[in-house]
């Protein structure tokens, strides 16, 4: 029996951060898949178990967790990272200022770009009279530009170095909804080379949208 669940809508770069990491420790889990256009989060019977109305839920089926529930990704990312230590997604403890780009990399995209670029933003952006695509092509080039400029002086194959961290499995899935947007990543040298890398490890492969159980056939892997 999987000792996590994870409630994920195949789209959701939120969602795909803990799968990424999930299949990159080798952590088994099961996948309940939620549907954001048709707006299951926000049933009654979802908001119960995530307040936020929102995926991911990490769900911690682990005797000593009781179904110990977290409702956001970069939340979990850590808590995996805390219970799981091998393969780690952060530097080592002894260096904080490692650790500190990392996690700084990590906010720029899941504070600074992701959330203003969000399904529950877009209609709001529509409902106002804008261009909803315009508006995230815009905000994800600025993030993208950020996150660039960073990185530069630390990445290796990955973000940072040459192993894969919690920067890496936020970047990724942002990037992937990027150029759904119509960013040129290739205006991002380090990161056009780090997301290269990163699509050719199998934990992302299977993490991928066009992997998913939920993944409409149209989108599918071929």
């Amino acid at each position: 029996m999987a000792n996590y669940t994870l409630y994920s809508y195949f789209r959701s770069s939120c969602s795909a951060r803990l799968r990424i990491i999930l299949n990159l420790k080798g952590i088994s889990y099961n996948l309940v898949p939620v549907n954001l256009l048709k707006g299951e989060q926000l049933s009654e019977s979802h908001r119960a178990l995530n307040p936020s109305a929102s995926v991911p839920l990490l769900v911690s089926r682990r005797p000593r967790d009781d179904g110990f529930k977290i409702g956001q990704s970069v939340a979990a990312l850590e808590f995996l990272e805390e219970v799981h230590p091998e393969t780690p997604i952060l530097p080592p403890a002894s260096d904080a200022k490692a650790r500190a780009v990392v996690r700084t990399l990590v906010a720029i995209v899941c504070a600074d770009t992701q959330p203003v670029t969000n399904l529950r933003i877009m209609r709001r952006v529509r409902a106002l009279g804008g261009s909803a695509e315009e508006w995230n092509k815009e905000l994800m080039t600025d993030g993208l530009r950020a996150y660039e400029a960073v990185a530069k002086d630390h990445a290796g194959k990955y973000s940072f170095g040459d192993g894969i961290t919690m920067a890496d499995a936020c970047l990724l899935p942002a990037a992937w909804t990027a150029e759904r947007f119509g960013v040129d990543l290739g205006a991002f040298p380090v990161i056009s080379r780090v997301v290269g890398n990163l699509n050719q490890h199998e934990a992302v492969k299977k993490a991928h949208y066009f992997n998913q159980p939920d993944t409409p056939e149209n989108l599918r892997a071929q």
